[in-house]
């Protein structure tokens, strides 16, 4: 069971907000002549315990904890406002490129985003899909910093007017590495990728029990196209390596052409897009045809030819699955014929069309209930949806002050039949009377439904509501 720390105000007073970020130490103890902090331990606490006891004027003593513990402590107790910022002082004794990684790694964040604007530095973290600032760095230390992760990525610390990407590689995970020249300086962007896939399965993505099913029957299929739409970050990766990853075995030849490799899948063939130097989705598909394969993954469809090549692929005899940026399952047939794919073809080798989105969920240590007003409701929604009661987002230190902690899926998943199949050929655009017959539910009726059960907040799931 996790230990209650409580620190009683009389403690904070002991010592400033920005001292105690920067030696990262929680006062938990006071006497006469001995003050007692807990302390990072992954600092030199020789040092730390000499300088508190020159600034402080008593003898110290340091006890050792977690580094994510520390942090979430000093979260709470030592909260960042507007004027005063966890700023973080540079010691050579202390790695914090390292410790940044590590607490990104541990709280689950996707990516870190390090920033210059003017006289101030920032470290941001995205956390369920919304960035989260953990840091100040002080501007003569932010140069220091860049040059730490360029070593690290192996790349040419002396350019500075050039976007450089790069990698690092870790035991359990890799950082993709993104270098942009901005007005005030470099900034960088770290996206943490997960090596592993072992824990990847469809049953544990959000389907419902009839999406699931159709999801399957349509992976089933021997040849056809499979296309997961979504935005950016909505979870269309996570859910093509669980379906890789059923459909791996060692009777299937699978190959694959993505960017970034995000995860490695043993007896699948992964191949990384290299653009500078010709190798695109449409040129790796050219040559996959020529590996005699079972099944092939393309990252993304991005242009007319890597559309109508997956789709000549699907046609002599493939199982094709790709992603695409489209609102909505029934958008993605629609997205596809612009890029010049005919209809009549799409009709005959489409086999599931998906839309997916990630909707935070509501923290339950401190999300409230309050009336639902008709004048918040989204136009164009019928009123006689709105539920009577819904739960807001608060903030409190389980969620990193956001009200939000975790996300859920939500899917839209269409299985095409000759109904539906006659309605791509004629180019038909409203097909919710078909949807609604075969009881197949949309990404809005599915937020209604997280919003009725109070599992998200309307602000979360508007867009989703408003058909956008």
């Amino acid at each position: 069971m996790e230990q209650t720390i409580e620190i009683t105000p009389e403690l904070q007073q002991l010592i400033r907000s920005d001292l105690a970020w920067h030696y990262r130490v929680l006062p938990i103890g006071m006497s006469e002549n001995l003050l007692t902090f807990l302390v990072d331990g992954q600092q030199d606490l020789a040092n730390i315990q000499e300088e508190l006891v020159a600034l402080l004027g008593k003898q110290v003593q340091l006890e050792a904890k977690d580094t994510i513990e520390i942090q979430r402590l000093l979260g709470r107790y030592y909260r960042t406002t507007n004027d005063q910022e966890q700023r973080i002082v540079f010691d050579a004794k202390i790695d914090f490129v390292d410790r940044l990684i590590q607490e990104a790694n541990s709280i689950g964040s996707s990516d870190i985003h390090i920033e210059i604007f003017g006289e101030k530095a920032r470290v941001r973290m995205r956390v369920d899909g919304v960035l989260i600032q953990r840091y100040m760095v002080d501007k003569n230390d932010y140069p220091e910093l860049i040059n730490k992760i360029k070593i690290r990525s192996n790349l040419d610390i002396s350019e500075k007017r050039l976007p450089q990407d790069g990698r690092i590689q870790y035991d359990d995970f890799d950082l993709r590495v993104s270098i942009l020249p901005t007005l005030h300086g470099e900034k960088i962007v770290l996206r943490i990728l997960g090596k592993d896939a072992s824990s990847l399965q469809i049953e544990k993505l959000g389907f419902t029990a009839k999406e699931q099913r159709d999801y399957l029957e349509g992976i089933k299929k021997p040849n056809g196209i499979i296309l997961i739409s979504g935005p950016t970050g909505s979870g269309k990766t996570t859910t093509l390596y669980a379906t890789l990853k059923l459909l791996n075995d060692e009777k299937r030849n699978i190959v694959t052409v993505e960017d970034p490799i995000e995860y490695t899948l043993d007896g699948i063939n992964q191949v990384q897009l290299k653009e500078s130097i010709g190798l695109t989705f449409a040129s790796a598909l050219r040559s996959f045809l020529r590996q005699d394969p079972d099944v092939i993954m393309l990252g993304e469809i991005r242009d007319a030819e890597t559309a109508q090549m997956a789709i000549r692929a699907a046609l002599t005899g493939h199982l094709v699955l790709s992603t695409i940026h489209t609102n909505s399952a029934w958008g993605t047939i629609s997205r596809l014929i612009d890029m010049g794919v005919p209809s009549f073809l799409l009709a005959n080798t489409i086999n599931l069309s998906v839309a997916q989105r990630l909707v935070r969920k509501l923290c339950t240590h401190c999300q409230q209930e309050k009336p639902l007003s008709v004048l918040d409701w989204p136009i164009g929604i019928s009123t006689e949806l709105i539920p009577s009661k819904q739960s807001v987002a608060v903030g409190c230190d389980h969620c990193h002050y956001t009200g939000y902690k975790g996300r859920i899926a939500l899917y839209e998943v269409i299985p095409m039949d000759n109904t539906l199949a006659t309605s791509i050929k004629n180019n038909e655009n409203d097909i919710s009377f078909i949807l609604k017959e075969r009881g197949i539910k949309t990404l809005s009726e599915g937020a209604l439904e997280l919003l009725t059960t109070q599992t998200t907040s309307l602000e979360e799931v508007y867009a989703l509501l408003a058909g956008n």
